[in-house]
């Protein structure tokens, strides 16, 4: 059983409904768990939410984490930077090596940091020793000109607005599913029935 995770930030919604989109993706391909959870906000109580909060040392449990931020000024949202913040124990251990990891997000323009904000997280992926997945181009939302629309092959993405009052549309719902099977494919791959062990650090597994 691939044990996919989707772990996600929200404040206006957006994010969330794209999580759950993603989600809901994931859980089409037979062999998977799919788990939902959200970070925790900075400098308030986490509130009552039917979505539970991650701790950062529960990330080691999963084969495949899918991450979802809003975009800061073409990065990730200071929440998310906090919470990658205190994987410094996972990152020592290698306890993501041979993990998937996935990135989408939300914008309040339509050139507000989609991509940046994808490829910036990258890099703390890789350096957990993490596999990248993104969305290949035979989704045909990808190329779809008739709209404005989110996503791209670095992963999924939704435009809030700057009030955000615009929501997510079929096309930038459908990339996040799509997104999710992906990332569920390559888990039940690696990780099905005879579970893969990542190579502990400084070994090649050879």
């Amino acid at each position: 059983m691939a044990r996919v995770l989707v772990l996600y930030y929200s404040e206006g919604g957006h994010v969330e409904q794209m999580a759950m989109a993603v989600a809901h993706g994931a859980r089409e391909l037979k062999g998977t768990e799919v788990t939902v959870k959200r970070v925790a906000p900075i400098g308030r109580p986490p509130g009552e939410h039917t979505v539970p909060v991650a701790d950062p040392e529960e990330l080691r449990d999963y084969d495949a984490i899918i991450f979802g931020t809003p975009t800061r000024f073409g990065n990730m949202c200071a929440e998310m930077r906090l919470f990658l913040d205190m994987t410094e124990v996972l990152w020592r251990e290698g306890g993501l090596i041979g993990r998937i990891g996935s990135v989408f997000v939300s914008t309040s323009t339509q050139h507000g940091g989609h991509e940046t904000t994808i490829t910036s997280f990258h890099t703390n992926l890789l350096h957990h020793g993490m596999i990248i997945v993104g969305i290949p181009y035979t989704e045909s939302g990808l190329a779809n000109m008739a709209e404005i629309s989110g996503g791209s092959p670095y992963g999924a993405g939704t435009i809030c607005a700057s009030d955000g009052e615009r929501q997510p549309t079929d096309n930038e719902f459908d990339l996040a599913e799509a997104q999710g099977r992906r990332v569920a494919t390559v888990a039940v791959r690696m990780y099905g029935e005879e579970k893969l062990e990542a190579p502990p650090p400084g070994k090649s597994g050879r």
